[in-house]
């Protein structure tokens, strides 16, 4: 038994790591002295040239000496190196520290890292596995490196604390993640604390600033975060370009997406709880770029389908018309514009009008965007089969009264939908054109028959959103009659009396602007139209008929919240100019 005992307490030669028998080798130390550092270094789990430093029995600079010479690596001293020009972006400073490791560059395509124990194959695998790449090993002085990495990791963390503002304090009453796995994830991250308080806050941040997006966009030499405000991007911070990896990861975890997949991109969801009955959905987007990881995270706030009709800039005859339609027992009501037109959220507006205990609503969307109690939404699945056809069929089982369906894309999803439409199915669906009469000429070259096109479709909503100019700012400007003649105002309109207003600028708003609101070409589908689309008329012909019945066009639309102060002249002609 004793024997035994002396055999595991002093390990063989062999045993030792690879710097302990290098240095015995070399003679820089005895056999002796190397097995009793190890044990030291095993009993306190330090690393054994932690420990050998520790003890002086080799002095860093010999101990320096003997591996680069036994591993064949140059010999660098780190004290020479400027550390604000060596990259962050390779080793996160977590790994760095606990392996004493900083990354110099890149040659040859491979990761140049000093060490002062080449030996270290743990720290070779880790860091392989982070970079994603070979290593050149280069050997500098123990103690010289763990300051240098001391004071780069510490750099990076003051750098987000200088973004937090010091003493920034997350708040979990104000703002919380909303999902028991998440706050389990959050307590084993302790280590990352600066990493979670930074999203934290960029998400308060979003949410304060009415931002619609926030992308994290990491590139080469920097990382930025920028959110979208009114519809357009603002840069908001560079945090260091160390965290991207840890970032990434942290939303991963808490949308439930696959943290060790980074080649290829993932969608997930997340929901934000602010205050105690107030919750947040987010769309989360990942794309592999050629630096790391993009993140889209869309806020999605379902409280404004509370708003109304009024509140997303209907006029009243627009309303009117809306109003009708969707209380029609069947039919098909079609919304058409572009990408972040807000065609969803005017939609989700109807179903929320619409959506009462007698009434059954099934949604098909790629991807859901809107949690809407009450309603049975349903995302798109195309690897599994389930398509916008498969689920409109499986609908059509379900005793609908009301079916919304995310996009009309192709022939298939068309044509159930006019049939769901003619067999006593109220329908709303959105179609990705530039206007409302178009909209009849792309399902028509999508194949679907004139005759169920006239029998279908009730009404079309084209619409764009325009920035609203900021109440506090905004000043009047005198234009020219002809400019106003020019964007397309008629004599009688000029006569009138208003004052058009330009923006300026505050504290309180974006660049004189403060806000959104919609504005729209709402297309009552009549006899007159439907006789047009049975002998397969033109859009052309379509728009005429239309503006004879009174359709106004989205740029006269926009040209009366010009009239009214609500935007300026400058931002119609941008939105509408087609």
């Amino acid at each position: 038994m004793v024997v035994a005992d002396t055999v595991s307490q002093n390990p063989p030669a062999h045993l030792l790591p690879g710097v302990g028998r290098a240095l015995v080798l070399a003679g820089a130390l005895s056999q002796k002295s190397a097995e009793h550092i190890y044990r030291q270094a095993q009993a306190s789990r330090r690393g054994f040239v932690a420990q050998l430093t520790e003890s002086g029995e080799v002095p860093a600079a010999a101990l320096a000496q003997v591996m680069s010479q036994a591993f064949a690596a140059p010999l660098i001293d780190v004290d020479a190196l400027d550390p604000r020009q060596l990259p962050r972006h390779l080793i996160e400073p977590r790994l760095a520290v606990a392996h004493q490791v900083l990354a110099l560059g890149w040659r040859n395509g491979r990761a140049v890292v000093a060490t002062a124990d080449p030996s270290n194959h743990e720290a070779v695998e880790k860091i392989k596995f982070a970079t994603q790449t070979g290593i050149d090993w280069v050997v500098a002085e123990f103690d010289k490196l763990g300051r240098v990495i001391e004071a780069m990791a510490k750099s990076t963390l003051e750098e987000i604390d200088e973004i937090l503002g010091g003493d920034f304090e997350f708040d979990e009453s104000a703002l919380g993640i909303a999902d028991a796995a998440e706050d389990a994830a959050q307590k084993s991250d302790i280590d990352d604390a600066p990493v979670v308080r930074f999203l934290h806050k960029m998400l308060r941040d979003a949410f304060i600033m009415r931002a619609s997006d926030l992308h994290f966009e990491p590139y080469e030499h920097h990382y930025r975060v920028r959110f979208r405000i009114d519809g357009e991007l603002r840069d908001v911070v560079s945090p260091p370009l160390a965290i991207k990896d840890k970032l990434a990861s942290r939303i991963k975890v808490i949308s439930r997406l696959d943290i060790a997949e980074k080649r290829v991109p993932q969608d997930g969801r997340m929901k934000l709880k602010l205050g105690p009955d107030r919750l947040i959905d987010c769309r989360v987007s990942t794309l592999p770029t050629l630096f790391g990881e993009k993140i889209v995270i869309r806020l999605l706030d379902s409280s404004g389908l509370k708003l109304g009709l009024d509140a997303l800039g209907y006029e009243p005859v627009e309303k009117a018309r809306v109003l009708e339609a969707i209380q029609r027992p069947y039919g098909m009501v079609l919304v058409t514009g572009p990408t972040g037109s807000g065609k969803t959220l005017s939609l989700y507006t109807c179903l929320s009008l619409l959506n009462k205990p007698g009434v059954n609503i099934a949604t098909v969307e790629d991807p859901s965007e809107i949690n809407l109690p009450g309603v049975n939404q349903v995302n798109v699945n195309e690897k599994a089969g389930l398509s916008f056809a498969v689920a409109l069929r499986a609908f059509l089982r379900q005793d609908p009264d009301i079916i919304m369906v995310g996009e009309i894309r192709d022939l298939e999803t068309a044509d159930i939908a006019v049939k769901a439409a003619q067999t006593g199915h109220l329908l709303l669906a959105t179609v990705h054109t530039n206007d409302a009469p178009s909209t009849l000429t792309r399902l028509r070259n999508m194949g679907v028959a004139p005759f169920n096109l006239a029998s279908s479709v009730i009404l079309i909503t084209a619409q764009r959103l325009i920035r609203r100019l900021c109440p506090t700012c905004r000043q009047p400007i005198e234009l020219p009659r002809q400019t106003l003649l020019d964007a397309g105002f008629e004599e009688a309109e000029l006569a009138g009396g208003w004052t058009p207003y330009k923006p300026v600028g505050c504290d309180a708003c974006n660049n004189g602007y403060k806000g959104r609101a919609g504005i729209y070409e709402v297309m009552p589908i009549s006899e007159a139209i439907q006789r047009i689309i049975l002998a397969d008329g033109s859009s052309v012909e379509i728009a005429a008929q239309a503006r004879r019945e009174g359709v106004r066009t989205l740029r006269q639309a926009g040209l009366e919240k010009v009239r009214l102060g609500v935007t300026s002249l400058e931002e119609v002609l941008a939105v509408t100019n087609q």
